[in-house]
């Protein structure tokens, strides 16, 4: 569908592409991953005409439609929310007809648009509402090659899990760059890797990719020793013979060799994360904050009446729930920036507070340097020190002498969370705070966070940075509270809520083939049945299994069993047993069902 071939691209002096080709075909799911700068979004444009190869061809398939969503879109002008969503192409438009403005008020929806939010004025939105309608204007589009540069940034947890499970069936061919790793995991084929001018492709997931560039290396650099080892040694011949008449021609062809080699380029290791202690906070008391009894109202919706909520040390909560549910009401009522309405709000023992959303706005100097503003901490941390961690959040170099005045909306935030964790409270309360971050700087937040000692609430839409760190789930909808004590796979165990999938419009029918001989029909029944009871078996098994599970989950869950503590490590064991016992069973039971489905009809 588009094919890049032997593209070379440059800006001045840096080449970001050289003699470097792609093949993006029909249903293809590939991620675009590489350092920022390396030319991700360089390789968007072409493909989209934006900008020409400086060599080379990018060449789109006759006829093939393409869409692109920017990490920044224009600003809305004065059409609604479902006038921007509908607002396709006239071609798109008339083959969907009547059917338009259903499919479009479906997947803004799945967005996590409200009804009443389709005839608002866009403009009248935030700017990641506006991006959702963009989106869900893409969507509804239905492009043969979808480009998608970050297009998660601006989405909730739930719209995400949505917008995911809507890609997995989207019948055309996704491009896209994103720094989520679990969006990544779950959605793509392949990855496809921007290093060193060159566009690598690896098949699989981003975890497969990791695994293979990680043996890629190691090759790599065992040929770039071994060729390094075998000019070493012909210049040692060269250099030694030379002089001497009888060994000089042999001495020149051992240089010649050297000149008709293939050369290897040194591997470029990549930074495998910071080495630096961060500081720690004074220590809490046990309970570190509580919410009683807690209303609270913007105008007349009431988001919450009698909320109750606790926090005590070393707790890692993750809030998750709908769009609109009170998540960032309730950070900012422990925070302290929203006043209770009802109730009361109490600090424990030696609390301190640190809200990330506000550290944002209200904490940077403009006339400072970024380093300047960064050592601006009352802890005594050494310039180099500081300087190693600003690096990890993308201030490399010369970096670090700009002014803070003209840093960009995501640089200040990554400043500000530098900041935040040169000097953190007991109390973190961050509200998506891997936003504006690439994958490396998300690992670096992780190990910061890893190594916090104090209590650490957050909301976030990047399920491998929650997987990472959430050790209590709290559901919010509705004003309700519901606590999930363990980690995030816990939660969707537990609550078992996934969200629904809205499909995509279905491909015109295939005509129906012929129907086979009847010693075909009768083999093809007997394996459809075989199949069949094999599922069936398999099914009964999983469902008696996830039983189990549950049953001595909650044997886990309850003070009791402690009291005997040969009884908890007998729990333990036997609920070690269980889940590799699912793990086991799971991918049979997928197999056979995907055996099953594959048989074509009697």
């Amino acid at each position: 569908m588009l094919t890049i071939t032997g593209i070379t691209k440059s800006f001045g002096a840096r080449v970001l592409f050289e003699d470097a080709s792609l093949q993006v075909h029909r249903g293809d799911r590939i991620g675009l991953v590489g350092p920022n700068g390396a030319g991700k979004s360089t390789l968007f444009n072409l493909a989209l005409g934006y900008d020409w190869p400086d060599e080379g061809e990018v060449r789109l398939e006759r006829n093939a439609t393409i869409g692109h969503l920017p990490q920044e879109t224009a600003p809305a002008g004065d059409e609604t929310v479902l006038q921007l969503a509908t607002s396709i192409p006239e071609e798109a438009a008339n083959y969907l007809g009547h059917e338009l403005e259903p499919k479009a008020k479906q997947i803004l929806a799945g967005l996590a648009f409200r009804e009443r939010d389709f005839d608002r004025p866009a403009k009248a939105m935030s700017g990641g509402w506006v991006m959702r309608a963009f989106l869900a204007r893409l969507l509804v589009q239905q492009p043969d090659l979808l480009l998608l540069d970050e297009p998660t940034n601006h989405l909730d947890l739930e719209s995400l899990r949505w917008f995911q499970a809507y890609l997995k069936s989207y019948p055309g061919a996704i491009l896209l760059i994103s720094h989520d790793r679990e969006f990544l995991n779950e959605l793509v084929g392949s990855i496809v890797e921007i290093r060193q001018s060159q566009l690598h492709r690896y098949r699989g997931n981003y975890d497969n990719y990791l695994v293979q560039r990680e043996a890629n290396e190691a090759q790599l650099l065992a040929a770039y020793k071994n060729q390094q080892k075998k000019i070493e040694q012909l210049q040692e011949f060269a250099d030694r013979f030379r002089a001497k008449a009888s060994k000089a021609a042999q001495a020149q062809s051992k240089l010649k060799q050297i000149e008709r080699m293939d050369k290897i380029e040194a591997p470029v290791k990549e930074g495998r994360g910071i080495k630096f202690r961060f500081p720690q906070p004074p220590r809490s008391g046990q309970r570190v904050i509580k919410l009683e009894d807690i209303h609270y109202a913007y105008d007349t919706t009431v988001v919450y009446a009698g909320m109750e909520f606790e926090a005590e040390r070393g707790q890692r909560i993750v809030l998750v729930g709908p769009n609109g549910a009170g998540k960032s009401t309730l950070l900012k009522l422990l925070a302290g920036t929203l006043a209770v309405q009802g109730g009361s709000r109490t600090l424990g023992l030696n609390v301190k507070v640190g809200y990330y959303a506000q550290y944002r706005v209200e904490m940077l100097k403009p006339d400072r340097t970024v380093l300047e503003e960064a050592l601006d901490t009352p802890q005594k941390i050494s310039s180099e020190s500081v300087r190693t961690v600003l690096g990890s959040f993308l201030f490399r170099g010369d970096d670090v002498f700009k002014s803070v005045g003209v840093l960009s909306g995501g640089e200040k935030s990554r400043l500000a969370l530098v900041k935040l964790l040169l000097d953190p409270p007991n109390l973190l309360l961050m509200d998506e705070p891997t936003t504006h971050l690439d994958m490396a700087s998300i690992d670096a937040l992780i190990g910061a966070l890893s190594q916090f000692e104090g209590t650490l609430i957050f909301i976030s839409h990047d399920v491998y940075f929650i997987r990472q760190l959430a050790k209590h789930v709290l559901h919010v909808d509705n004003g309700k509270l519901t606590h999930y004590h363990g980690d995030y796979q816990y939660y969707l165990d537990k609550s078992a809520t996934l969200t629904p999938v809205v499909p995509v419009p279905v491909a015109p029918p295939v005509p129906a083939k012929p129907r086979p001989p009847k010693a075909a029909r009768q083999s093809l029944n007997h394996q459809r049945r075989e199949l069949q009871k094999t599922v069936t078996a398999l099914e009964t098994e999983i469902a008696r299994l996830e039983k189990q599970q549950q049953e001595l989950t909650a044997e886990l869950e309850l003070p009791a069993t402690y009291e005997k503590p040969a009884r908890a490590m007998e729990v333990n064991r036997e609920l070690t047993g269980v889940t590799e016992a699912l793990e086991r069973t799971v991918p049979e039971w997928e197999k056979a069902a995907a055996q099953l489905a594959e048989l074509p009809a009697d």
